[in-house]
């Protein structure tokens, strides 16, 4: 049983409600009830145990965790704050708390992931996990041999070179792209730097899941699915410090790097 228990606090950051110090926050304000006792920092639960914070259920008792396969339309906002218009937890209007794995721009549309398994969105998010993300371009002119060979060998963008990826031509204005990167609004730029501008982007698959549903609509990932998914992304590291490369042992000759060097890298997210 000592096995199935776990801290309080990271019960509740896996459930999506709230970070782990947030959680020791409410912990600390009397506002957690387990089984409709206040307990004490460090307290630990079973799956068994009725969580609750200022009263409401955050998870039922056994319940399985929430994947869902969701196509976003274009003009919805990939945020949980409430308060911005047209954001994706409002259009979903799902039953549970859920929120989504990463994001897509409000221009863009296609499959994006939505849950409330705290545990799988760090997984799924390091960058360098090489976990990859496909997607079809539209652009404003015709491409060309040279275009496609640029943006698959890697394309200079927010003081770095972007990672080398799979692109391949579709029609006289739309190609395939798969990246393993999440660079902010990285397509975009990619494109934007070669003289071209996107006029439509979708997501059509993320690791394993491929996008199947109508748009605005979603589906929840199969049992198959989620396993396959799990087995993908098990080498993953839920730390940064993990997910950083591996360096080779420093040699006697020291290379000072100045701060301005184009080598230190800028990251963000799609």
């Amino acid at each position: 049983m000592e096995e199935n228990l776990k801290r309080l606090n990271k019960f509740i950051g896996e459930t999506g409600y709230c970070s782990r110090r947030e959680a020791d926050k409410f912990i600390e304000e009397g506002r957690v009830t387990i089984n409709g006792v206040v307990p004490e920092l460090g307290t630990k639960v079973s799956p068994d145990d009725e969580v609750r914070i200022d009263g409401k259920l955050i998870r039922e008792k056994n319940e399985k965790p929430v994947y869902l396969a969701f196509y976003k339309p274009v003009g919805i906002e990939c945020t949980t704050n409430l308060e911005v218009r047209n954001n994706i937890v409002d259009y979903i209007n799902y039953p549970k708390r859920i929120f989504p794995i990463g994001r897509l721009d409000k221009a863009s549309e296609g499959l994006i992931f939505m849950t409330n398994d705290g545990d799988i969105v760090n997984k799924i998010l390091r960058a360098r996990n090489n976990h990859e993300k496909e997607y079809t371009v539209t652009v404003n002119k015709p491409i060309t041999d040279r275009f496609i060979e640029r943006m698959g060998n890697g394309v200079p963008i927010l003081d770095t070179i972007t990672r080398k990826c799979k692109v391949e031509q579709i029609s006289k204005y739309i190609f395939k792209i798969i990246l393993t990167q999440g660079l902010n609004r990285q397509i975009r730029r990619m494109c934007e730097y070669l003289g071209y501008e996107v006029t439509a982007l979708k997501r059509i698959r993320i690791i394993n899941i491929s996008l199947d549903v109508p748009v605005g609509r979603y589906r929840d990932l199969t049992d198959a699915e989620i396993k396959e998914l799990n087995e993908l992304i098990e080498p993953s590291s839920k730390t940064e410090e993990a997910s950083l490369p591996k360096t080779e042992a420093p040699k006697r000759r020291t290379e000072f790097i100045k701060r301005d060097d184009p080598r230190f890298k800028k990251r963000g997210d799609y």
